[in-house]
């Protein structure tokens, strides 16, 4: 504790402090427990009452709405707020509150809000919405110029950061989120507030909140550093914060699509959130991707073969584990899927899984010093991985569009299909054959992510360069696709002078593989709610791309026997080289171009 009244973290070097005994940490289990029992239901009791005064609070237009659409589409994936603090200090002008924070959540839900019929004429008040944006960014930079480092500055950084994020101006949004975790570190939240005594006594929420904070952290930092190529900045130590949130209540809360309008006679069902247990399985995921990242697409570490070799082989027994205690309730089966799409942060949920398989996998593919005879059964296991995620990705992806319409899809779930179009463009690199099914699928997600970049403008640099790998294949994807009568037809022409013959690789044949709209398709059985749905007709029915029904369904895309592979096929995917990991083009922005909502 400053002399201020501030909370601030330092190490027995500094110049803040006077070198201290070694922090004595409390080992009596018996109390531990008791303890935590006893916050826990001091925690649910509060987030309930709490919720009950914000259903009896008055919150005027458009600000309701927007702060509505936060807590439906970004709060259970990414946490950066607790809502019960949040909500009553925002009355009370408490510790938790700031007009900051809250400029920042409604500019961030600008990006998918506001050309809602039932928003859109509200804004014009606030210039659109600019004027949130503004007032976040002068507010923040007030608050920093005085040293301000609260926890409510730590969270708008994050949100200005993930809004910078989809604009594609990564020079703001690396700033932001590294001036957010640079806060974590100051205020001491990647310290684990009861392991350890100190000078400072929280209360329950204050645990809670910081505990919470800090695994919003980890996890932004591993897709930020993800989306922009670069280094992870956070990691987890003994002494962090343990993964376990008290306050559980969001978990059986009712989830409703916010501002998604369904045709006349239909509605979505009832469906729990399952919020708490969604972000605890993302933060356990985000681990597995860290060591991912660190190990294999780190621009600044340069990992061995054998480091490789032994990150893909522990990474990949600890994502298999994590895949099988998967709740049932969080996996989505593409063979098995609902008749209506899941929470979107359950979507995104399952989608980051496969984009971390496929990140885990796809170097095996295009690295020919991992190339063997003796290792046949491992290399067609990587390509069978990185072709099923790429293939469930887009199943995913065409249940949450057919129910909720594209206009409410973050950038991590944009991503997803990115790094699926990076395996389809490597398989046509690698065959130099164009299959009409894997066309397709690439077309799939090439007409999907520019539906999307209008919220997630930095979508135009990936896009990019899946056209420049197109032009090079001398490929138009807009073209008509035709089902191959034969799969030996649609050669393209040679791409180097090191031609290699193209394998009997098939995917499995079906009786006529027609293409069809999305409109005409019908729905898959009924299966996951609790009440029949009624008849429902898809969001944005305008749309023209086309997509083949089997791919909706795909039989048990896991199964290692789904390709007939030879062992020619590895080499011919050892000389291609993969597209990027991040959207950007390397680099940071030379300049702070303005910014609108």
């Amino acid at each position: 504790m400053e002399d201020d009244g501030r909370i601030s973290f330092h190490g027995p070097t500094s110049l803040f402090q006077l070198p201290s005994g070694i922090p004595q940490e409390d080992l009596n289990p018996v109390k531990s427990t008791q303890e935590l029992d006893g916050r826990k239901e001091r925690l649910i009791n509060n987030a309930w009452r709490e919720r009950a005064f914000e259903q009896l609070a008055t919150i005027p237009e458009p600000f309701h709405y927007l702060l509505d659409s936060h807590w439906c589409w970004i709060h259970p994936l990414f946490n950066f707020v607790y809502r019960p603090a949040f909500t009553r200090d925002m009355k009370m002008n408490g510790p938790y509150y700031s007009d900051v924070l809250l400029n920042a959540i409604l500019s961030h839900s600008l990006r998918w809000c506001k050309s809602e019929p039932k928003i859109s004429r509200l804004l014009d008040p606030y210039d659109g919405g600019t004027q949130f944006f503004n007032r976040a960014v002068d507010g923040l930079y007030e608050s920093l110029k005085q040293g301000n480092g609260q926890i409510p500055i730590v969270q708008s950084l994050l949100l200005l950061s993930a809004q910078e994020c989809g604009r594609g101006n990564r020079t703001q949004a690396w700033l932001y989120s590294g001036m957010a975790f640079r806060l974590v570190e100051d205020l001491g939240i990647t310290i684990d507030s009861r392991k350890y005594s100190g000078s400072v006594q929280f209360s329950d929420e204050d645990v809670e909140i910081r505990n919470r904070l800090f695994w919003s952290c980890y996890f932004w930092d591993k897709l930020v550093s993800l989306y922009f190529g670069r280094s992870p900045i956070i990691q987890d130590t003994p002494v962090s914060p343990p993964q376990i949130l008290l306050d559980d209540t969001a978990e059986i809360e009712i989830w409703t699509p916010h501002g998604v309008v369904f045709p006349e006679g239909t509605h979505y069902p009832p469906t729990q959130a399952h919020s708490t247990s969604c972000f605890m399985r993302m933060c356990s995921l985000s681990e597995i991707l860290n060591q991912i990242i660190i190990h294999i697409y780190d621009p600044v570490r340069q990992s061995t073969e054998t480091q490789i070799l032994n990150c893909v082989h522990e990474q990949g027994e600890n994502l298999e584990k994590w895949w099988t205690e998967l709740p049932s309730f969080l996996k989505l089966i593409v063979n098995d899927l609902p008749a209506y799409c899941p929470p979107s942060h359950i979507v995104t949920l399952n989608c980051i899984y496969h984009i971390t398989n496929i990140l885990l996998h796809r170097p095996m593919l295009c690295s020919k010093p991992f190339r063997s005879l003796e290792n046949a059964a491992d290399n067609a296991k990587h390509l069978v991985q990185c072709l099923s995620s790429a293939t469930s990705i887009i199943s995913l992806y065409d249940l949450y569009r057919r129910t909720f319409g594209d206009s409410h899809v973050v950038l991590s779930l944009a991503y997803s299909l990115y790094t699926a179009s990076s395996i389809f463009l490597l398989e046509i690199q690698a065959l130099k054959y164009a299959s009409a099914s894997t066309l397709e699928k690439l077309r799939y997600c090439i007409v999907a992510l520019e539906r999307v970049r209008s919220a997630n403008p930095v979508i135009n640099t990936a896009l990019g360069l899946v056209e420049k790998e197109l032009q090079k294949l001398h490929i138009n994807i807009l073209a008509p696709i035709h089902p191959d009568p034969q799969p030996t037809s649609s050669r393209l022409p040679p791409q180097s002078s090191q031609d290699t013959s193209r394998s009997d690789h098939q995917q499995p044949q079906h009786q006529q593989p027609t293409l069809q709209s999305p409109s005409n398709y019908t729905l898959p059985p009924h299966g996951a709610f609790s009440i029949t749905p009624p008849p429902f007709t898809e969001q944005n029915s305008d749309t023209s791309f086309t997509m083949d029904p089997s791919l909706l369904n795909p039989s048990e895309l896991s199964q290692e026997h789904m390709y007939d592979i030879a062992p020619e096929l590895f080499e011919a995917f050892s000389y291609v080289e993969p597209m990027p990991t991040n959207v950007g083009q390397g680099g940071f922005d030379t300049g702070w171009p303005s910014s609108g909502s």
